[in-house]
């Protein structure tokens, strides 16, 4: 028991923790939709990769997070493979009553746990599929939170004008 406790204070606040409650692969999938004759081109693909991330409130303080990795590898015009992975997150939030601060624990550090995961099973899939071994590169998921801040209050920036404006009486 603290001093404070002892002398009939209030108990000290909780540390902020995020617990990680479950992991698992959502969904994943791999078309090869150009199989046999892809196999048979010189490999130099061009990759396009992209990412995205969902929450989920399931209670005030357990979360679902969902990060997406979608790759499509081409060889000039034609599809060598187009791989999907869905890899979900339950986490457990606690002691965050800061709502920006809860926002980026989900939109970015929740997605960075999950990441090497769904790394992997990326990685898997392509093999698997006959491919050559491929590797995602590390990912700064705070910068891309960040990024999609600024966006999202760029994007909406002219309509807060725009009811500022029809709202000010001449």
């Amino acid at each position: 028991m603290s001093q404070d406790q002892a002398a009939g204070g209030s108990p000290p606040k909780a540390d902020k923790q995020v617990i990680l409650q479950k992991i698992y692969v959502r969904d994943a999938s791999l078309e090869v939709p150009n199989a046999p004759t892809i196999f048979t081109q010189e490999w130099a693909p061009k990759l396009d990769v992209q990412l995205n991330t969902a929450v989920q409130d399931l209670s005030a303080e357990v979360h679902h997070v969902v990060l997406t990795v979608t790759l499509t590898a081409r060889l000039g015009e034609r599809t060598a493979y187009h791989a999907e992975v869905q890899q979900g997150g339950v986490f457990r939030l606690a002691g965050f009553g800061d709502e920006a601060e809860r926002r980026a624990v989900l939109g970015a550090y929740c997605p960075s746990v999950l990441f090497p995961f769904a790394r992997e099973a990326v990685a898997d899939l392509i093999q698997r599929g006959g491919f050559p071994a491929f590797l995602l590169q590390p990912v700064n998921f705070d910068a891309l939170y960040h990024q999609h801040l600024a966006q999202t209050r760029a994007a909406h920036a002219p309509e807060a004008a725009e009811k500022t404006a029809s709202g000010t009486k001449h």
